[in-house]
């Protein structure tokens, strides 16, 4: 506890907790109140965090176990973050400023079970594979052992902060990794948790640290160490470029998952009671604050005004309020400094030409004196070369884009340097999955949007990033496949030694 009585949380550095000689403060965003305090980290602990976890790694304790044996411990963090469900799910809301809904639906309720998935996946993975056997030039048989990297980093934004964490956390456990997080300074407190319930499940110290502290110091340096092997990013591009820069000075693996403009494009013969609500539900979800969010509604133009008068009318339905009320469907955002930069997109908007239909500022009076609030937002005659259309606003903010013609709706869909999300809304599944395939995402959802599961595949194309998390596939990006050629002949005359040695061995006598 501080002198004043709010709880402070240290970080944790080798299976101990750690304080830092500077903290920051984690404020509600819905109220402004303070939540506690947590510890700044620098270059030093972060140093001392990578140190640990290199150790670890040496000394195998956490990748020599089997798969099994790692599961079986992941299992034990799963069960201990069910248990402590409610608690979480409270203390991300005071962090994060997320809906309690979505906050047990998405964020902690996903951040569970996907980290299951993982430890279940450790189970069945093929760490080791036999390849086909060989003939010529001599009889050999071959194997791919996928071996663990070493030290990995993640930097976790502030917008999912615990459910992205698992995105990381668990591959890299369940291939047998040590890791280093470095969790957004704004929303780091559902991770340290998770971290305390890692070490009662008794995972061995070393193999997972959790150090705060700025993106462009404590970050970069995560991004630029040289025994980090792998680096794991979700964030803006912009910060994406600059960390994939850092890795490259020494050439470590890294997976990024970057900004999005999600393109969702309304067929004539769609169902307008799903599209309404469901395109409401794609842009609005974490209020806005999703780079997979539908935030481009394209719609056909004799449908427009139908559409856009159903949207206006069915979004007066969204109650905004304080987020730990189960009534409420959207919270603030997660900070004065990006309400404002929605408002100010929402402005931008209005200067190059958009006309705003519902919202449009920030709600006044009552519980809106406090908290970073702004309201569901449709901005309508909005064309495909503004910026607003152009550039990721992460808010609450619908643009609604008219085309006359599937191919145009196609085209418009495409012309974005983002490539992460897209959807389509029809009854037409045929044609839906023939358009499917000329969108440049790296997900495309079909009357539905943020179906990301846990079985499949997830990330962006272009400026949206590289590189895929969740899916069978995922322990691909934690593992390094190594080929192992054994010879089966084992006689010198076997074997095409005389390419260097022309002249031939003299017999035994």
């Amino acid at each position: 506890m501080t002198p004043d009585g709010a709880r402070h949380w240290q970080l944790f550095i080798d299976g101990e907790w750690v304080d830092a000689p500077e903290h920051d403060t984690i404020v509600n965003p819905a109220t402004e109140e303070l939540v506690g305090t947590v510890a700044r980290g620098n270059i030093e602990l972060l140093d001392r965090a990578v140190e640990a976890a290199h150790r670890a790694h040496q000394r195998g304790e956490w990748r020599l176990l089997t798969p099994h044996e790692r599961a079986d411990i992941m299992d034990a963090i799963v069960e201990g973050m069910s248990q402590r469900m409610d608690e979480l799910s409270e203390l991300h809301v005071q962090e994060n400023g997320s809906t309690i809904r979505t906050t047990i639906g998405f964020h902690v309720g996903y951040a569970i079970s996907h980290l299951q998935y993982f430890a279940d996946l450790a189970r069945t993975y093929a760490f080791q594979e036999s390849g086909p056997a060989l003939t010529y030039p001599t009889t050999a048989m071959g194997l791919v052992r996928h071996e663990p990297i070493g030290v990995c980093g993640a930097i976790i934004p502030w917008n999912f902060p615990l459910l992205l964490a698992m995105w990381k956390l668990g591959p890299a456990l369940a291939a047998g990794n040590t890791i280093v997080m470095k969790p957004d300074e704004k929303t780091p407190l559902t991770l340290l948790e998770v971290a305390r319930i890692a070490q009662e499940a008794g995972l061995p110290k070393g193999v997972l640290n959790v150090v705060t502290g700025p993106g462009e110091i404590v970050g970069a340096r995560l991004a630029a160490h040289p025994q980090v092997r792998k680096i794991a990013f979700t964030g803006s591009t912009a910060v994406g470029r600059e960390v994939m820069a850092l890795a490259a000075t020494n050439v470590k693996r890294v997976t990024l998952e970057l900004g999005g403009k999600g393109p969702a494009i309304v067929l004539p013969d769609a169902d307008l009671d799903l599209v309404t609500d469901g395109a409401i539900y794609a842009f609005l979800l974490q209020t806005g604050q999703a780079c997979e969010g539908g935030t481009r509604l394209l719609v056909p133009d004799d449908m427009h005004d139908e559409i856009v008068d159903r949207l206006v009318r069915r979004i007066a339905d969204v109650h905004v309020g304080d987020p730990m009320d189960h009534d409420t469907d959207m919270g603030p955002m997660i900070s004065a400094d990006q309400q404002a930069r929605v408002i100010d997109y929402i402005n931008l908007g209005v200067k190059e030409g958009a006309r705003i239909a519902a919202g449009g500022g920030a709600p006044t009076g009552g519980q809106f004196k406090r908290g970073h609030w702004v309201e569901p937002t449709i901005l309508v005659d909005v064309t495909n070369d503004m910026k607003v259309a152009r550039e990721e606003i992460f808010g609450p903010v619908l643009c609604v884009i008219r085309y006359s013609s599937i191919d145009e709706a196609i085209a418009i869909a495409n012309d974005s340097e983002y490539g992460l999300t897209a959807g389509i809304w029809t009854t037409d599944i045929g044609l839906a999955l023939d358009l499917a395939a000329q969108i440049e995402t790296g997900t495309v959802w079909i009357n539905d949007w943020h179906m990301v599961n846990s079985e499949y595949p997830f990330g962006g194309v272009k400026q949206s990033g590289l590189g895929r998390e969740l899916g069978p596939r995922s322990l691909d990006e934690y593992t390094e496949p190594k080929f192992v050629h054994v010879d089966l002949a084992q006689t010198v005359d076997r074997h095409i030694f005389e390419v260097v040695l022309s002249t031939p061995p003299e017999e035994d006598s």
